[in-house]
């Protein structure tokens, strides 16, 4: 049976969500983070990406380039109820499948054509159901293997579809380019162009050993795969009855601590509400920091009680963090919890852990009520201008 997967991205997600509750917002540049000046752009609209305004841009950058942009806080917990609508969407079509963030996700699509035809019509409708039942728009990438997949879904955003059939894996690699290779930021093409590697075509004529000679092992072997449409191995992840994390990918890499400290906020946020939605307290956090040469590390703590609620899961996810951060660029960032036990409390007879508890509940609530269609939001959730990004 010949592999099949689909790479799902969410289209400029929680910026497409704020114009969903905010039609007015509609055809605007919008970014959602906080007005500050230690604030950074957590992400934005294609409109306000036209500016040159990206993700983990200081505010005050991304304000001097797009004056008459809207800013707005953002709302973890509405993005993570739009984001499990799609995913149990993905959930009724794919037999098989990873969500890999708050927006995105890998079907394992082998083997389906019986039930739903060609790709190409299985893509159309997960497209359509998604825009539906929520308004929403994705980019479907679909190939032989997630890394192909995933580079398709970037090609013709947004709401695109590009279908990379087996065997063309190079030609479609050969036509992203070596500059928009997903992987390969400026930092690696300055390094390349070192050897006047400027094409993917360039990079393949360089052996396995030559390139990890040139630019470590990691980031060789990285490099041979890639150019080649080789799935590099870097797509991975349990069912999320085991497990539940979330990771994202940053093109420049992160440096600045408010910006570190801001995902790492996002995504504690996104992987507690979703363990409140299936009912799970976790007893270890865990954080994975993939650098600008691809060598990665983790890092987990399991603390003598369960944890309850988003700020305990950022106060964890922060400590190890900086306790593991070795300097340098930040490629990818994950945040994960782990043994997972079902329930809303772990023990009944733990002590000291009412107050945790109860913010739990109140999480709880948030959530309950965003399925009702009631908006609520906890102050406490929202970024806030000046905390503290020190060690």
């Amino acid at each position: 049976m010949k592999s099949l997967f689909f790479h799902v991205d969410l289209d400029a997600f929680f910026a497409a969500v704020e114009v969903i509750d905010h039609p007015e917002y509609a055809g605007k540049p919008l970014i959602i983070g906080h007005k500050g000046p230690r604030s950074v752009v957590s992400t934005c609209s294609y409109e306000a990406r036209a500016f040159g305004v990206h993700s983990a841009m200081p505010m005050s950058v991304a304000l001097r380039l797009c004056p008459q942009a809207i800013c707005v806080p953002g709302n973890m917990r509405r993005y993570s109820e739009m984001s499990r609508r799609v995913m149990a969407i993905i959930a009724d079509i794919a037999p098989s499948w990873i969500q890999a963030s708050i927006d995105e996700a890998y079907l394992d699509m082998s083997g389906t054509e019986k039930l739903y035809g060609s790709p190409s019509v299985a893509a159309r409708m997960l497209k359509a159901r998604v825009k539906d039942e929520t308004g929403l728009t994705i980019s479907v990438g679909v190939g032989s293997s997630r890394f192909i997949a995933k580079l398709a879904s970037d090609y013709r955003k947004p709401d695109g579809l590009t279908i990379v059939p087996e065997n063309l894996e190079v030609d479609f690699v050969d036509a992203v380019g070596l500059g928009k290779l997903w992987g390969v930021g400026r930092a690696t093409l300055d390094r390349l162009e070192k050897y006047n590697i400027r094409t993917t075509q360039d990079l393949r004529s360089y052996s396995l050993g030559r390139l990890c000679d040139l630019f470590g092992q990691a980031s060789g072997s990285y490099l041979y795969k890639v150019c080649r449409g080789e799935d590099p191995g870097i797509y991975s992840g349990e069912s999320k009855s085991h497990s539940i994390s979330a990771e994202r990918t940053f093109f420049p890499d992160l440096i600045e601590k408010e910006a570190i400290d801001l995902y790492l906020l996002e995504l504690s946020q996104e992987v507690c509400f979703r363990a409140l939605d299936e009912h799970f307290v976790a007893r270890t956090v865990g954080v994975k920091i993939r650098y600008g040469d691809f060598s990665t590390t983790s890092i987990q703590t399991t603390p003598q009680d369960g944890i309850y609620n988003s700020s305990e899961v950022y106060d964890y996810a922060r400590k190890l963090f900086w306790q593991r951060y070795r300097g340098g660029g930040v490629r990818l960032l994950g945040v994960g919890l782990y043994q997972m036990y079902e329930g809303d409390e772990i023990d009944q007879g733990e002590l000291f852990k009412d107050d945790e508890i109860r913010k739990r509940r109140l999480e709880r609530l948030i959530l309950d009520m965003g399925k009702s269609g009631l908006s609520l939001r906890r102050a406490s959730t929202l970024v806030k201008d000046g905390y503290d990004s020190e060690k």
